[in-house]
């Protein structure tokens, strides 16, 4: 069984990597990925960078590294529903596991996922009215993300805020109009189980925002708590039971592989 791992909006693959590479290496392996702006991609023009491209080259990437074993999509945070998007659009992975499902067209999850709570609404009209000329022009995500909220531990929290190759990056405007504005594939049509692995105790984005889109989705969906976790999962006993969730999700897609 295949795992990648997909980060989001305020760590990359070497963040998260020590978490993910608790998975038992005798039963899966791990691969994990730094999507344009971030980590240690280097995109050659990160001023037209959109999350359309995410898009676009994740699938790529799924596509073209296929190797006819089973693969599993773990996405962190917004790499959540970039994992659930690229599953509907590719059809390849046999399950996705997300810590998070969030739509940033959903006026609820605008309203917790920027720094300016409600606020944040206003974000999808801004998006919309924002000159080209603009879109180029970068700030630093920590501006926008309320990266204040991504752990239980305030350090970890400054951490991920200042790390130049996570939360601490620079992005153009035009990637956050363009993330505000993306129009996922709708549940309804989804045909890849997905697990919403949600961590128990995230200040940043409440499972009331993840399950409103889990709810609607055809293929078979489950929730698992992450217990004690904020929104990055490091504690216990949740951190196991991201473990164990993907352990079991492996198993079964496997057994119905075969």
């Amino acid at each position: 069984m295949r795992v990648l791992l997909v980060h989001g909006a305020g760590g990359h693959s070497a963040a998260l990597w020590p978490i993910a590479s608790l998975l038992p290496d005798d039963q899966v392996e791990l691969a994990a990925v730094d999507m344009p702006l971030y980590g240690r991609t280097v995109s050659p023009d990160p001023a037209a960078v959109r999350y359309q491209d995410w898009v676009a080259l994740l699938c790529d990437f799924v596509l073209s590294d296929d190797d006819g074993r089973p693969l599993l999509l773990l996405g962190a945070s917004i790499g959540g529903m970039l994992a659930y998007e690229v599953a509907a659009r590719t059809g390849r992975p046999v399950a996705v596991v997300a810590t998070s499902l969030i739509d940033p067209r959903d006026r609820h999850a605008r309203a917790v996922i920027t720094r300016f709570g409600r606020l944040g609404i206003l974000g999808g009209l801004l998006a919309r009215i924002l000159p080209n000329r603009f879109a180029g022009r970068f700030i630093p995500m920590s501006w926008v993300a309320a990266l204040s909220k991504m752990s239980r531990d305030p350090g970890l929290s400054r951490l991920c805020a200042a790390d130049l190759r996570g939360g601490g990056t620079k992005v153009p405007l035009g990637f956050l109009t363009s993330f505000m504005t993306y129009r996922h594939v709708p549940p309804e049509q989804m045909q890849t189980p997905v697990t919403l692995a949600h961590p128990a105790r995230d200040a940043w984005t409440p499972v009331e925002i993840s399950t409103r889109w889990l709810s609607r989705i055809a293929a078979p969906a489950d929730l698992v708590m992450l217990r004690e976790c904020g929104h990055f999962p490091i504690e216990s006993p949740g951190l196991g039971d991201l473990v164990s969730a993907v352990e079991r999700v492996s198993r079964r897609a496997q057994h119905a592989k075969g």
